[in-house]
């Protein structure tokens, strides 16, 4: 059984109980309901979310990925609808509050939500520019990272990355993946990435914790099916450029010592380390890479927790520059994890273009 599956077969119990609280609380503002109905409701929106798990373990349906994406919609909606309730019990205890205006900030979700879901599924290219003193010819890198490609972000998903690279490869040189390329809520085929060999430029791949879950060697074949370039804990030189990849995950993996990836640094190179998560940028920048590429923050994906996300992540998302002039580059990434709502961030791909200071 895997990470994922247990999580949600743990967690399904305690998120049946919050939805039956969640829609007691909702109705008492409108109205009334038997807790019968309620029940059913909670039972229900429970099943939502465990039978595609089970579903897209071994095969990705069509139903398993329709009941994913209601279970991940209903998710960002339940939190909305429960930061309603917690906004309008505190209003309460100091003014009486219309049913009118009740109604209108309960409307305001699914409206938000509509927005939430557009966004979530639009993907804008963005660039940054990033100025070094070791560089000897311009350098275009499209940064990308958590794809998330799973039940709620399936095929679709790399057909518009491909087709959004194609499109960039007379003005880039590079693509870079910085991990979560799976999520590990549908299985992973060896044909799923297929369409990224149609990409003329090299694509470079490194795992993050998320690839492990539907199986690493699965996520590893199916890439070099699709002539995509895997740095596990391996480097590559290209142009003036020399790029390690350190793979990142929550599981015990044997991860390389400092002497081990120091011994990858190349002087005569601007050297770039592709790393999920956007931890240790001073150890590496003593090491000596120049640049760090790194995503998993998601930029909190959608408010509030954008703002929280703030607050866990020092780097959370953006460009970051330091006084040896070394950088971090924190995508929002591709895709979105479990609930396919943005609000506040951008589903990006990020041109970076390397110029001599």
């Amino acid at each position: 059984m895997s990470f994922r599956t247990r999580r949600v077969l743990i967690s399904a119990p305690f998120y049946m109980v919050f939805q039956f609280f969640l829609m007691k609380y909702l109705f008492l503002l409108i109205g009334n309901v038997n807790d019968i109905y309620l029940i059913l409701f909670s039972v229900s929106i429970g099943l939502i979310r465990i039978v595609p798990t089970f579903l897209e373990a071994k095969k990705s349906t069509a139903l398993g990925r329709l009941l994913a994406t209601i279970d991940g919609v209903w998710m960002w909606a339940s939190l909305m609808f429960f930061i309603d309730l917690v906004i309008i019990y505190l209003l309460g205890m100091f003014i009486a509050l219309p049913k009118a205006i009740i109604l209108i900030m309960l409307a305001i979700v699914p409206v938000l939500g509509v927005y939430n879901f557009y966004k979530a599924h639009k993907l804008i290219v963005n660039e940054e520019t990033l100025k070094l003193d070791n560089l000897t010819s311009e350098v275009n890198i499209v940064h990308m990272s958590d794809v998330h490609f799973g039940s709620v972000r399936h095929r679709k998903i790399i057909h518009q990355i491909a087709s959004e690279l194609k499109e960039l490869e007379n003005s880039c040189d590079i693509a870079i993946i910085s991990g979560d390329l799976a999520d590990g809520s549908s299985t992973v085929e060896e044909n799923d990435f297929l369409e990224f060999k149609e990409v003329s430029m090299p694509i470079v791949f490194t795992p993050g914790n998320h690839d492990f879950y539907p199986g690493i060697d699965k996520v590893i074949k199916a890439c070099k099916n699709a002539g995509m370039i895997v740095l596990d804990n391996d480097s590559l030189e290209f142009k003036n450029l020399n790029i390690y990849g350190l793979t990142y995950s929550f599981d015990d993996i044997e991860t390389p010592t400092c002497v081990e990836i120091k011994s990858k640094i190349n002087p005569e190179c601007v050297n770039i380390i592709n790393y999920h998560v956007p931890y240790h940028w001073k150890e590496f920048c003593d090491l000596g890479f120049d640049i760090q590429l790194s995503g998993h923050t998601h930029g909190g994906q959608f408010y509030p927790v954008v703002n929280f996300s703030w607050i866990l992540f020092k780097y959370n998302m953006g460009l970051f520059k330091n006084e040896l002039g070394k950088y971090l580059h924190v995508t929002t990434g591709v895709g979105s994890m479990d609930t396919p709502m943005r609000w506040g961030t951008d589903s990006e791909l990020v041109i970076l273009k390397l110029r001599k200071k």
